[in-house]
């Protein structure tokens, strides 16, 4: 297999998942969900899917690339997603974004971008401005380090520790 035809075949793979994501977040949609599907792929296969749970769990957290990465982690039994790439309906927002960075993953692909997902009501461009431009003094909620003597017992703790897994 040349080059050329290896790209288009992976060409090709990334269209088929991207249609599964955004079945899934259509999907969502009709299931009280988000607007929003994802997966995670390794070596050409699906390894996990998300939908977007926010509403219908009252968590938070529970945006599709963060619930696919966590099956997905679940599935492979390991916190690092090296070597997977995270399929995504939407850019990732902020949240989104750190998550797929601590968790390894190589590569995101994502079919939307934050300004139509803006349209329909989701402008998480606030955030991405809140941490390319405003100093943490503009900040809509206040983040300030309360600096005790014991603020490094945890890390102290896990340097001492022989067995831990380093990550």
């Amino acid at each position: 297999m040349t080059a050329h035809t290896q790209e288009a075949s992976v060409h090709e793979l990334e269209r088929a998942w991207m249609d599964e994501a955004i079945r899934r977040a259509t999907n969502s949609v009709a299931n009280g969900g988000g607007p929003f599907g994802a997966l995670v792929a390794k070596g050409g296969e699906i390894v996990a899917l998300g939908n977007n749970q926010v509403t219908a769990t009252l968590d938070p957290t529970a945006h599709a690339e963060v619930s696919a990465m966590r099956a997905a982690c679940k599935q492979l039994d390991t916190f690092s997603l090296e070597g997977c790439v995270l399929v995504t309906s939407c850019e990732p927002c902020p949240m989104c974004l750190s998550s797929a960075l601590w968790a390894r993953v190589d590569r995101i692909v994502y079919a939307a971008d934050r300004h139509d997902a803006a349209v329909a009501g989701f402008d998480d461009r606030k955030f991405y401005d809140l941490f390319d431009k405003k100093p943490a003094s503009l900040w809509p909620m206040p983040v300030e380090q309360l600096d005790l003597p014991n603020r490094t017992a945890p890390f102290d703790a896990w340097l001492a520790k022989s067995d831990r897994i380093d990550y």
